[in-house]
């Protein structure tokens, strides 16, 4: 999948998160929906991001959802 559309598809998940007055929690939030609801190889793709440039492009929110998301898978 192109890593542009699944920084996209991410960065719109967090948008709607945004709004929730607790950072904490929506961080949560955008972390379980894309563990519930994305494609392993979405999820696979979306954390080989981490640590290359693309990950800049990732809103500030959804990059610690991506980071706890991988934590959890490795834990």
């Amino acid at each position: 999948m192109n890593p542009d559309h699944l920084i996209r598809m991410a960065n719109q998940i967090g948008a709607f998160f945004e709004a929730m007055p607790d950072r904490e929690q929506a961080v949560k939030d955008i972390e379980n929906h894309l563990r519930r609801t994305w494609d392993p190889r979405m999820r696979t793709e979306l954390l080989a991001m981490l640590g290359r440039a693309d990950e800049s492009k990732l809103k500030p929110m959804v990059l610690d959802a991506v980071i706890a998301l991988r934590q959890s898978d490795t834990a």
